[in-house]
């Protein structure tokens, strides 16, 4: 059988390309400038892709079209399959239909969180012998790839994200997984490109409690109203609550956290990660392991052993002792946290924020209001705006982030902005590059040019 996907080299297509090479599917796929590193992970399992979609591909004939949300109507490519009446259908539903049905999914959904938890409970798995297939949007250095598939191991960890299917599904994702096992991690509004308010979402959300059996397991933090309020439409899958004074519990300790189970000492884990979500991801992911089966020694010796994943508080190197991360927060709780665990770790060393809000939320200017505040941790804070082209910002950047003062500058082009960093830095500082993007390279960018810098 021959699948051709439109849009393949988005993070989950190329994922699921990767996941129907290894089911024994012939893969094709296009997508518009083809580019590294998922095309050369793509070619390497003998993918052939295509740049652009251009109707001659209707003569690879294959048997069934798989389309990414980033299609729409108008792509010539997508009105002759339209027209001809071929065969298509969503990623998402294709995995849920080929892939996914029969395996014990563990699904991690969440506005936040999703990647690094996914990450951690594939990787448990991992390490208590059980081999998990996966997909996953980012990649932890000890799994060494984002997807993974053999159809011989009964386990399946996803990211589940709750952005649509489609132009022709405005489903969420993830109520094509039917997991057994669903973690729940957190609730807030985003996406407002698609939603118009929280309870939207949290609509989509029910939809995905309604697939979870009466058999399956329900991991959901305690005291967070908006995912309560999913769970009161309707819930017919056991929950375990995580949470102070509830069946699981996590408690920070200088060089990790301790788990309680039912107020009673469980385990500890050492590591390395910075912040209070780090915990909660970590605790929930310990959770689902433990509900197919691992014991909770095992899971805490495998998290001890965790070392992040890339784009997540990673080190992209040190200049004279200035230590420069990048980290994929873009959504302001997200910022927040990520600047709050890195003030736990550093104590009163200088933290220099440079963001890029580049998300389709962020650019619409739903959260604007919140920055300030989500970067009170920061010394010094660099916003870059970008003042035209796909990722031009609709709201006035100075404006918004002015209750920060003198510590808040902004920025349109890539050069100045790079030059006032390096000016401020000073040994000892800790500069945090967070956006959604590649961001124009900027974090080698600032290597060089602090390397370069005479008086370092």
């Amino acid at each position: 059988m021959h699948i051709h996907i439109l849009g393949i080299c988005g993070t989950f297509m190329g994922g699921l390309a990767l996941i129907a090479r290894a089911a024994g599917w012939r893969v094709t796929g296009c997508d518009a400038n083809v580019y590294p590193p998922m095309s050369t992970q793509l070619e390497e399992q003998g993918i052939t892709l295509i740049e652009g979609f251009g109707t001659e591909q209707l003569a690879l004939q294959p048997d069934l079209y798989v389309i990414g949300n980033v299609m729409s109507r108008g792509n010539p490519l997508m009105e002759a399959i339209l027209n001809q009446g071929l065969p298509y259908t969503s990623g998402p539903q294709w995995l849920g239909e080929q892939v996914l049905r029969g395996q014990h999914v563990l699904a991690v959904a969440g506005t936040h969180g999703k990647t690094t938890t996914s990450s951690m409970l594939a990787w448990i798995l991992q390490e208590a012998g059980l081999q998990p297939n996966f997909l996953i949007g980012g990649i932890a250095p000890g799994l060494q790839v984002s997807a993974r598939f053999d159809a011989q191991q009964p386990y399946f960890v996803i990211e589940a994200d709750e952005y649509d299917t489609a132009f022709f599904d405005k489903r969420s994702k993830f109520v094509h997984y039917r997991p057994r096992t669903a973690i729940l991690h957190n609730l807030e509004f985003d996406h407002a490109d698609i939603f118009p308010d929280l309870t939207a979402i949290q609509t989509q959300f029910h939809h995905l409690v309604r697939t979870i059996p009466s058999m399956g397991q329900l991991i959901v933090p305690a005291h967070e109203p908006a995912l309560q309020a999913v769970l009161d439409k309707g819930c017919w899958t056991p929950v375990s609550y995580l949470g102070a004074d509830q069946e699981w519990e996590a408690r920070a300790t200088p060089t990790g956290f301790e788990v309680f189970h039912h107020q009673q000492w469980a385990a500890t884990i050492h590591w390395q990660l910075s912040g209070t979500h780090n915990i909660a991801n970590g605790l929930s992911a310990l959770v689902a392991a433990h509900g197919v089966g691992v014991p909770i020694a095992t899971a805490a010796q495998a998290l001890s052993a965790f070392q992040g994943i890339k784009r997540r508080m990673e080190l992209r190197g040190t200049v004279n002792q200035i230590q420069v991360y990048d980290d994929f927060a873009h959504h302001p709780t997200a910022i927040q946290l990520t600047l709050e665990g890195l003030r736990q770790k550093v104590g009163n060393a200088r933290i220099l924020a440079v963001l890029e809000p580049r998300s389709n939320t962020m650019k619409l200017g739903a959260m604007s209001a919140r920055l300030p505040t989500a970067l009170q941790e920061a010394d010094l804070c660099f916003c870059y705006s970008e003042p035209q082209g796909k990722h031009a910002i609709e709201w006035d950047v100075a404006a918004a982030l002015a209750p920060l003062g003198t510590r808040a500058m902004t920025y349109q082009q890539l050069s100045p902005l790079v030059s006032a960093i390096t000016a401020a830095a000073q040994p000892g500082d800790h500069i945090v590059v967070m956006s959604n993007g590649s961001f124009g390279g900027i974090h080698q960018k600032l290597l060089e040019a602090l390397a370069a810098r005479p008086e370092l």
